[in-house]
């Protein structure tokens, strides 16, 4: 329905539940949905009570990629989309799937039905994707004549071999998790792939959030990076750790053998 919200947030506990809620389009990406996507990813980032979220789609798939009926309806979609402002780093397009790897707290996508195109991009620009086995994939640009250009190829080369990639991208062929998973872009198959991604955002968020966005931060500033590189960063995160409110509570929690463990605050930014 056109009065309904195309993005879902429901907060409970320490988790932010994020459901695309375009069904009868199977989740389409239209300018409403970058809009609405993006706003949330904005404010989950600005509550630091937050600490993991889930990212799902309503109706019978998780996202079919970019709405082309829409797009020919109004064209100037692909503009107000692809265009980037001297001022940003990315355009829209990049933004609906890259501003997820850029939350300062894991982000899990749980997967079902059709993930083609722009969705598949957008679950690959998120920390961990649990599938059905039945769900089918598709890094489907090429049908259109065009290439991924929401990230895809920042999230690609940190997930899959190269040659799985481009024979992926190049044919544009629809693929099973299960091949997925294969492949390394599925983290996790699943006949409930919700349940399975609550139990891990239950256990990430019994951890302290200020380690686990520190954790997030690292290994996005040092993934494939040299060594020196690497370590430098690992140094410079630890200092902002050590000592710190969340950082005492671990150790008192870990080192405790009996009663309650003592509740976080909440993180820090990084």
């Amino acid at each position: 329905m056109p009065d309904q919200p195309r993005v879902l947030c429901e907060v409970k506990g320490h988790i932010a539940y994020v459901t695309m809620n375009r069904p009868e389009k199977h989740n389409g990406l239209d300018m409403a949905m970058f809009r609405d996507m993006i706003s949330t990813a904005r404010k989950i980032r600005k509550d630091r009570g937050i600490r993991c979220v889930i990212l799902s789609g309503n109706g019978p798939s998780f996202c079919a990629g970019l709405d082309f009926q829409a797009v020919n309806k109004d064209p100037s979609i692909v503009a107000k989309v692809f265009l980037k402002l001297p001022w940003t780093k990315q355009n829209i397009a990049q933004e609906i799937a890259h501003c997820w790897r850029d939350l300062p707290v894991p982000v899990i996508s749980v997967i079902h039905g059709n993930c083609f195109g722009g969705g598949m991009q957008i679950i690959l620009a998120t920390d961990y994707r649990i599938a059905r086995a039945d769900a089918s994939l598709a890094i489907m640009e090429m049908k259109w004549g065009l290439i991924p250009d929401m990230s895809g190829m920042a999230t690609l080369s940190r997930l899959t071999r190269i040659d799985i990639a481009q024979e992926l991208t190049m044919t544009g062929r629809k693929f099973s998790a299960r091949e997925g998973h294969d492949y390394g872009l599925i983290s996790r198959l699943a006949d409930d792939p919700m349940a399975e991604a609550e139990q891990l955002a239950e256990t990430i968020c019994r951890q302290s959030p200020d380690a686990v966005a520190a954790a997030k931060y690292l290994f996005k500033k040092t993934w494939k990076a040299d060594t020196w590189k690497a370590l430098r960063w690992e140094r410079w995160v630890q200092a902002r750790l050590l000592g710190r409110k969340n950082q005492r509570i671990a150790m008192k929690n870990g080192l405790s053998k009996q009663g309650e463990p003592q509740p976080f605050i909440d993180r820090r930014s990084f």
